[in-house]
């Protein structure tokens, strides 16, 4: 059963989410999230994997962060983290915003993870994206703020499919509501900053990147980008999903996973 918790690195408080047993597996949410976005995969493979999911630092339970904060500064505090939980040798799974974490965090600690799953990820905004779309997102989030909680997920296009039924829309929108105000504006700024390009073709783990096929946030161009700089990379796409596949199709997207981890298990063994 999953059990929040929490430790203090000096004076920051990070709360996290851990349940089962097993080779652990580091889940690292979006920009707007916290742990509960991971629930499914939380459920679903915590009977095979201790599985833990942190409130970035200024999301969720966890103590908010000076203007100042960057990814090198999220990718630390993982580290120290993960130093006080001791924990080795983790899976870590990046989605979105936590993907550019993940390679901040590789490019930083890259003796500490025994593999990278990368989810609707990012070479950091500024390393995926032109210059004029970073500018369009950085000031569409940092106006999320202001806006009413029904209009989070609708104010940024592409996030869930159309299909996405009304009942994962409210679940997602209260999460991000309670959110919005706080960690985006640094985190996003980070995110708006960062080019990881650098980082990929050194990158020698085994990767395994998930995107959804109608993902307009970090569209197929973007993956087949990750896909082809990554050397020992497997790239695979969703149907049907939009950026959060792992909420839309946690089924299949856990299923990836599970085949994922296992087989880096046993060609480490």
């Amino acid at each position: 059963m999953e059990r929040m918790k929490e430790v203090l690195l000096g004076d920051l408080r990070i709360a996290y989410a851990e349940a089962g047993y097993g080779p652990p597996l580091v889940l690292l949410h979006g920009g707007m999230d916290d742990s509960r976005s991971w629930r499914r995969q939380m459920d679903a493979l915590s009977d095979e994997f201790t599985v833990l999911a942190w409130d970035a630092p200024g999301c969720g339970r966890s103590s908010d962060v000076s203007q100042s904060w960057r990814m090198p500064n999220y990718a630390d505090a993982l580290a120290g983290w993960l130093v006080a939980l001791g924990v080795e040798r983790p899976h870590i799974l990046g989605l979105s915003w936590g993907s550019s974490v993940a390679l901040e965090f590789y490019r930083r600690h890259s003796h500490v993870p025994a593999s990278l799953i990368l989810a609707g990820a990012y070479a950091g905004w500024a390393g995926s994206l032109p210059p004029e779309e970073v500018a369009s997102r950085l000031e569409s989030v940092l106006a999320a703020a202001d806006l009413p909680r029904e209009q989070l997920l609708t104010g940024l296009p592409g996030v869930l499919s159309s299909a996405a039924p009304a009942e994962l829309v409210d679940e997602l929108s209260a999460i991000w509501a309670d959110n919005a105000g706080r960690s985006h504006p640094e985190g996003y700024r980070a995110m708006a900053e960062s080019d990881l390009r650098d980082v990929l073709p050194g990158i020698h783990l085994r990767t395994l990147l998930v995107y959804g096929e109608l993902d307009q946030r970090a569209p197929l161009q973007v993956a087949n980008d990750l896909h082809q700089r990554i050397p020992r990379a497997k790239l695979v796409v969703i149907p049907g999903v939009g950026h959060l596949a792992n909420v839309e199709a946690p089924d299949e997207f856990n299923a990836q996973v599970r085949l994922f981890i296992r087989s880096v298990v046993s060609d480490d063994c």
